[in-house]
């Protein structure tokens, strides 16, 4: 005990106005520079535990036992100590960044911002150096030192708050799903980098995360969470060898399972058949505005963002093509751009024959019932103010196709399908769902226009292996009944090997490889797809 960096010594957590724990007796330590991963499914208590650790929980949340970190215990601290305490000893990097991120700050004044409210006697020359060293350490260029939240992918974002997390150098970083929206060459150099400091700095590291090849990669021991307890503790290897608990042993079934590619869809004959959609020489661009000295100057250089940069792609009915791609690829842009939600710099996107470039706002919108789309954060797309039949029935009502007081039949029918019971869940709303639940929700929302193409942008990515099991067979399941056609969107190349009938490898705003699925992941010929395969964790390499 006296050599442990942190202590949860019989943690108990409930939320304000809840009698249930969210954290049931939870107790482990963790040394200087070891690392421990905390994996469970949706709502098991992972996050609460991490923001426990941190002081972060809500006022009035009800806590028994105690959190020690050096020894001292964090319950005693004051608001201010605490704020001190957040960054220098104890740092967090949440799921989602944009949580951390203040729109109206640029990155750079992020970086300033933090490290002058830890340390004020730094000059301002001083503060961007380190604040340009740190986010060099995650990849993101100096010269985006002066762009805003909004202007960075999703991925990107995520590596601005790790590059924050880092500044201070703390004794302890949770990571709580930190790589969920990067693809996998990132997530393996951000995580690289996190154990490169751990072992440097003695720094210890709690990994909150469903994805248990990166845990078994990256993390000493592992801690198995379910219902709020702690059902299993110890080694990775022991733990993936002999797992003892049932609920350990279904989490690494269902993993394995998705590796497999087992059930992998078999890619019909295109031979023949119109496509669906059929996307010509797209482009989506965007310009940077130059700075004044620049422009006083007359200097000029290429400042333009090549999002999507002369896309030719076909997706023909019935198929589901996987778009696979590192973070700020473009793949999402792409999604964006042929639901005409932004307008293409040049280029075609035709649906069903039609060429949706020349529609108006009325008539892109009546077309939008057969082109609906599923997100990767249900949170972000469900109305929390929205009870979850309303939320589904909204579709209907603004596409006309049932009025005030019909559709819930409808409603009703395609929650029973998704697996949600209308009697218990039609009147509750989101923020009473897990994650899974949500994200069905979201399925539901997607499918009750009867759409002939859905558009998936990392719909599974933030789910536990057994939940995006059960959602993936349900979309699949769907997908026959319904004759839907997928464009899915992912950055796990497992997830679309065991999806998709065949891939393309976006990379620069280009498709640089198209092929059947298993033709990609047996005989790549581009160097960048070989380069993802290779940065791909496997827990079958941990399990043996």
């Amino acid at each position: 005990m006296s050599d442990s960096l942190l202590s949860v010594a019989n943690l108990s957590i409930a939320y304000p106005r809840s009698e249930q724990w969210v954290v049931d007796n939870v107790s482990f330590q963790l040394k200087p520079g070891e690392r421990i991963g905390l994996v469970g499914e949706s709502g098991c208590g992972k996050s609460t535990l991490g923001r426990a650790i941190l002081k972060m929980l809500p006022d009035g949340s009800r806590i028994d036992g105690d959190v020690l970190v050096n020894g001292q215990s964090t319950a005693r601290l004051t608001p201010a100590q605490a704020r001190r305490f957040r960054g220098e000893v104890v740092s967090l990097v949440f799921q989602d960044p944009m949580t951390r991120l203040n729109p109206l700050l640029t990155i750079g004044d992020h970086c300033i911002e933090t490290l002058l409210s830890h340390e004020p006697e730094l000059s301002q020359a001083e503060a961007k150096q380190r604040s340009l060293d740190a986010l060099t350490a995650v990849n993101i260029p100096a010269d985006r030192w002066k762009q805003y939240p909004h202007e960075f992918s999703g991925g990107m974002r995520q590596r601005v708050a790790i590059a924050l997390a880092l500044l201070l150098n703390p004794q302890l970083i949770v990571a709580d799903e930190p790589t969920t929206s990067l693809d996998v060459t990132v997530s393996a150099q951000i995580l690289d980098e996190l154990t490169r400091l751990c072992n440097e700095r003695q720094m210890a590291l709690v990994l909150v995360s469903h994805d248990l090849a990166v845990v078994g990669q990256y993390c000493d021991r592992i801690a198995v969470m379910y219902d709020g307890k702690i059902v299993e503790l110890g080694s990775t290897e022991k733990v993936f060898q002999t797992p003892e608990h049932p609920y350990t042993k279904t989490l690494l079934k269902s993993a394995l399972y998705l590796e497999s590619g087992a059930k992998s869809s078999v890619a019909q004959a295109l031979n023949d058949t119109k496509p669906l959609l059929k996307l010509s020489n797209l482009k989506q661009h965007y310009s940077l505005e130059s700075n004044f000295l620049s422009n006083l100057l007359g200097k000029k250089s290429d400042r333009t963002i090549r999002a999507v940069d002369g896309i030719d792609l076909e997706i023909y009915p019935g198929e589901t093509l996987g778009l696979v791609g590192e973070s700020g690829c473009g793949k999402s842009t792409l999604s964006r751009t042929i639901l005409q939600l932004i307008k293409p710099t040049s280029g075609n996107v035709e649906f069903a024959g039609q060429n949706l470039s020349g529609f108006g706002r009325q008539a892109m919108q009546q077309q939008r019932r057969e082109i609906q789309m599923i997100f990767q954060d249900p949170r972000a797309c469900l109305n929390p103010r929205m009870t979850v039949g309303a939320s589904i029935l909204d579709p209907l009502l603004i596409h006309k196709m049932a009025a005030p007081g019909e559709g819930r039949i409808q409603v009703e029918a395609i929650m029973e399908r998704v697996g949600l019971d209308p009697t218990i869940f039609f009147d509750r709303y989101p923020g009473e769902l897990s994650g899974g639940q949500q994200q069905r929700v979201a399925i539901a929302r997607a499918l009750i226009t009867k759409p002939r193409l859905v558009i998936c942008d990392e719909p599974v990515s933030m789910l536990d292996a057994t939940v995006r099991t059960q959602v993936l067979d349900l979309m699949r399941d769907l997908k026959a009944e319904l004759n839907l056609t997928y464009l899915f969107i992912t950055h796990d190349l497992w997830v679309a090997r065991f999806f998709c009938d065949r891939i393309a490898v976006m990379n620069g705003g280009k498709i640089i490889e198209l092929d059947a699925t298993e033709a990609i992941f047996k005989s790549p010929q581009a160097e960048y797809t070989k380069t993802l395969l290779g940065a791909a964790p496997l827990l079958s390499q941990s399990t043996g």
